[in-house]
């Protein structure tokens, strides 16, 4: 046990040591500054540019930015729905996958598309390679997306008054060439050398240890890996997702894919230190994100690796943890830290099943997207995040008698509409989403494996996946159905682009207000104090919000 608590303080602290200097080189990036990659870059993405008809020397103001943002999210939507309902006759299907319903290929292009990967069909079995390719190319694009937004927030929160905030497309374009496409590759090949499969061949036979002959699916897995965690995705190339030994084979693959899944969100919060030259403001981002990421980790790590009292009570062995949903080659307590660690930052992937965990387990797992600002998905993290600095500024301002103030800007009414507006609509969507499940027995009935609260819990905790953006679920729930694809569907698109357009409309707003240099009454936003109000601001929302319901699921069964 002592070894494998070893291993999880092992991949926080490779973590930051390489979220560090990654950030520094991505700051150097959206600042066109040069770096040492730029030799091998500039030319490809000249390539892309003249393709493209782009002139990254044409800046945006952020309407157009967004404009720009749901034009090519819509012109990926069409031809992901185009390959999902052909598959069958399209190339690259040696196992000869069908075509998925229109209700299906609209929920899995949507999920990719808003860089969720809630799955509901089998990963194997539901897609040909030719979709697994281009579910690997939105991993890659979706991730961007997210990045692109948050950096458009980085240049209007620099000095001076500004209309145009950089070009969309640049930002885009180099996150994927600079940072996915590198990093990519490293992390696929120590899959390759471990024992991750790539190739094009369909289902191979094996023999099991038991003498029986099998087919087992195999394909590019190498390739589409590591994207998933590094993009924050989260959808697996297999039905079991990273649970899957040919997807991740042993711990050297778990630490790296959990490495993987959590480096850009923490170099994108030192990466915003650097570009602003506030490297204090960073740290107390991540001290605030660390804190609330550490208590739902640590509970979880505690509860698994101490068992199940039920199966103790019996009579049984429970020394392992509990260990019904996981794998032996990684033990409850690497489990557990998984379990937070891909719910806290919108990755969605597991190594695990999280339906089997303790009911407060899955409810820390919950809370971690309900509150959804610890960390984050690549990007959108950092957006979440920033409309809870505006809340927290505003009530600051109030509570001190000082003009709210950020970064030289005034907050003003229309700035703190928008931030309230954001800050509710993930509940909203979340509660009203599962309040119509509930009030819907004939639509969701037959498709809960479990009644009572646990299924409760089901239902809740695929919606607040879906508002999260994360894809994790408890599959108790048979979620591949008219209801399901669509209901999660809607709740996907609204809360994909509304929490990125919001902030991005934030920035732009206050980008354009007068710069006011920092003086003794500016409320200071880099200390631990100013840290403390934004960590409160948080947890008093997620807690007056969601805490009714989760009575209601995971803390009525502990109970139970």
């Amino acid at each position: 046990m002592n070894s494998e608590i070893l291993g999880i303080i092992a991949m926080f602290a490779i973590t930051l040591l390489l979220g560090l200097p990654l950030g520094k080189y991505m700051a150097k990036v959206y600042a066109g500054e040069r770096t040492f990659l730029d030799p091998l870059f500039n030319p490809v993405e000249k390539i892309f540019f003249r393709i493209g008809g782009i002139d990254t020397g044409k800046e945006q103001n952020w309407k157009q930015q967004m404009v720009a943002l749901l034009t090519i999210n819509l012109v990926w939507f069409l031809l992901g729905m185009f390959v999902f309902m052909n598959q069958s006759w399209l190339p690259l299907n040696p196992d000869g996958n069908p075509n998925q319903s229109p209700d299906q290929a609209f929920n899995t292009t949507i999920s990719f598309l808003v860089n969720c990967n809630l799955q509901h069909y089998s990963g194997e079995t539901g897609v040909s390679y030719l979709g697994q390719l281009y579910l690997m190319f939105l991993q890659f694009v979706t991730a961007a997306t997210g990045m692109a937004a948050a950096v458009t927030v980085f240049h209007a929160l620099r000095k001076g008054a500004r209309n145009t905030l950089g070009n969309f497309y640049n930002f885009f374009t180099k996150s994927v060439t600079r940072v996915l496409f590198p990093i990519s590759i490293v992390i696929a090949v120590i899959l390759l050398l471990n024992g991750t499969p790539m190739t094009f061949e369909g289902k191979q036979q094996m023999i099991t240890m038991m003498g029986d002959t099998t087919h087992v699916s195999t394909g590019p897995v190498s390739a589409f890996v590591p994207i998933k965690h590094l993009g924050t995705n989260g959808g697996g190339f297999f039905g079991a997702n990273t649970a899957h030994p040919l997807e991740n084979v042993n711990y050297i693959t778990n630490m790296t894919l959990m490495v993987a899944q959590m480096l850009i969100p923490f170099a994108m919060i030192f990466a915003l230190g650097f570009f602003l030259k506030r490297r204090r403001l960073s740290w107390m981002i991540f001290g605030v994100m660390t804190v609330g990421f550490l208590m739902l980790a640590i509970p979880n790590i505690v509860m698994e690796s101490h068992g199940n009292p039920a199966i103790a009570a019996m009579g049984v062995n429970n020394s392992l943890g509990n260990m019904e949903g996981k794998e032996i080659r990684f033990g409850a307590p690497a489990s557990a830290y998984w379990s937070i660690a891909t719910t806290v930052i919108s990755t969605g992937s597991i190594n695990s099943m999280h339906d089997s965990y303790m009911p407060l387990s899955g409810m820390n797992m919950m809370l971690a997207m309900m509150i959804n600002s610890f960390y984050g998905g690549v990007g959108v993290g950092i957006l979440n995040f920033f409309v809870f600095i505006i809340l927290a500024v505003f009530i600051s301002g109030l509570m001190v008698g000082r003009t709210p103030e950020f970064m030289g800007r005034k907050i003003g009414a229309k700035e703190m509409k928008i931030a309230m507006i954001i800050a509710l609509l993930h509940p909203l969507l979340i509660l009203a989403g599962t309040a119509l499940a509930a009030a819907l027995p004939s639509q969701t009935a037959a498709t809960l494996a479990n009644p009572g609260f646990h299924g409760f819990s089901e239902m809740l905790y695929e919606y607040t996946s879906s508002a999260a953006n994360n894809g994790s679920g408890f599959e108790g729930l048979g979620d591949n159905t008219l209801w399901w694809n669509i209901s999660t569907g809607f709740v996907l698109i609204l809360s994909r682009f509304l929490p990125i357009i919001g902030p991005v409309a934030i920035a732009g707003i206050i980008a354009n207000k007068k710069y006011i240099p920092e003086s003794a009454g500016t409320l200071k936003t880099d200390t631990a104090t100013f840290g403390f109000m934004v960590f409160a601001v948080i947890m008093i929302v997620a807690a007056l919000a969601f805490f009714p319901a989760l009575t209601l699921g995971p803390i009525a069964e502990y109970f139970s």
